[in-house]
């Protein structure tokens, strides 16, 4: 106890004596040591808390501690690489999950929401349980993609790739649920593609993995994104197949695009920049939930509309659009496709159809968890089991 009292006597004799300590020997904490109050990650949590468990119900408590958890990844195969890579990936357990699918038939529904003017309300509201039942054709994916996963619940990670004998890499390490827009949008032999929003490059990769794109634009309005890009297409694809009669790069303002190009592209994907969910979580930095770019998000809603209208037509008649996000957000997802079906109707007079995505969600089940019963396009949800996306698409095509 006497040792305990001496040592406080002396902790404030050290403190009377700061004030004779010249001011300029005197140490203060610096500003940029102190703790952020309010950190992006915390406000992103609470923002998702507050909207998600509304929009998702009893769902958001797994989706939550996924998105909180370390992500799983795929590796998209490099086919202009010249190491049998697959066949190593595959000796330690992992599998082609667009090879690996279920194959019992079951019934689909087309949804047409937007045809010949039917709807006459500002919003287009479809309800699958709604339409007529109609059997289809199982769904056409892209062909060469190639994607391998360890199993539900294996959390073994990648190792980096390694470059061939030629210099390029075997594989690019990407969330697997971000190649399921890439598949779906279905690129055939000779088709003009444009890729509005491509940077970092992953998609864009995915699908130059067809080997049947014949013209392929690929955009994206950041200057410094666009210079990643790049330098990814030049560590997987050969010189030859990234010249400028097969294949340009531009750094133009992607809601203009209708201005640019109009009624050109057999396939547009419209990647469309979101709050990206797993970023704002578990990243303070370049959030978007920061307090100095509340604004910002705000407009990313406008912002989405505008991408996606552009594409719309940017496309050929009888072309397919492919939206996407990486955001649970209804208000990306949904509600940007609605209001653009609408629009493109009312404003540009071109008539949408909107293509069944179900049979890829039961096809790839095995894989990945999706949200159930959503009315327009389908979602990857994260699952501890499967922590992938989220990953929300829905496909649109230009009726003649």
């Amino acid at each position: 106890m006497a040792l305990l009292m001496e040592t406080r006597l002396l902790l404030r004799k050290v403190k009377d004596l700061r004030c004779l300590t010249q001011k300029r020997h005197r140490v203060k904490e610096k500003w940029a040591a102190t703790r952020i109050k309010h950190p992006a990650t915390g406000l992103a949590l609470q923002n998702f808390d507050s909207t998600y468990s509304v929009q998702l119900g009893p769902l958001w408590p797994s989706v939550r501690a996924a998105l909180l958890s370390e992500r799983k990844y795929g590796a998209l195969l490099n086919n202009y690489g010249h190491d049998d890579v697959q066949a190593e990936l595959q000796a330690k357990g992992c599998k082609d999950f667009p090879s690996d699918i279920e194959t019992e038939a079951e019934p689909c529904l087309e949804q047409e929401p937007a045809v010949a003017g039917e709807e006459e309300s500002s919003h287009v509201s479809v309800n699958k349980s709604d339409l007529d039942a109609q059997q289809l054709p199982a769904l056409q994916l892209s062909p060469n993609i190639k994607c391998l996963v360890f199993p539900r619940g294996d959390i073994t990670r990648f190792k980096p790739a390694r470059p061939d004998m030629f210099g390029y890499l075997g594989y690019y390490l990407m969330d697997a649920a971000s190649v399921l827009p890439c598949l779906a949008l279905n690129v055939q032999e000779g088709h003009n593609v444009l890729d509005l929003c491509a940077a970092p490059g992953g998609k864009t990769l995915a699908l130059l993995q067809t080997k049947s794109i014949g013209f392929f634009g690929v955009n994206d309005a950041s200057v410094s994104r666009t210079t990643r890009l790049r330098k990814v297409l030049h560590s997987y694809v050969p010189k030859p197949l990234l010249s400028d009669e097969k294949l340009r790069i531009t750094t133009f303002d992607g809601t203009k695009w209708g201005e640019i190009e109009k009624n050109t592209f057999d396939r547009v994907l419209v990647d469309v920049p979101c709050t990206t969910d797993r970023h704002s979580l578990m990243e303070d930095d370049n959030n978007i939930f920061s307090k100095n770019r509340t604004g910002e998000r705000r407009r990313l809603p406008q912002l989405q509309l505008d991408l996606l209208l552009a594409g719309i037509e940017a496309a050929c008649p009888g072309g397919e659009i492919l939206y996407s996000t990486c955001t649970l957000s209804q208000i990306q997802n949904l509600s940007v496709v609605e209001q653009a079906i609408h629009t493109a109707r009312e404003d540009h007079g071109i008539q949408l159809q909107v293509v069944d995505l179900r049979p890829l969600t039961h096809m790839f089940r095995k894989t990945f968890d999706f949200a159930p019963d959503l009315p327009l396009g389908e979602m990857v949800v994260p699952h501890l089991a499967a922590n992938f996306g989220p990953i929300y698409m829905c496909k649109l095509r230009r009726l003649t």
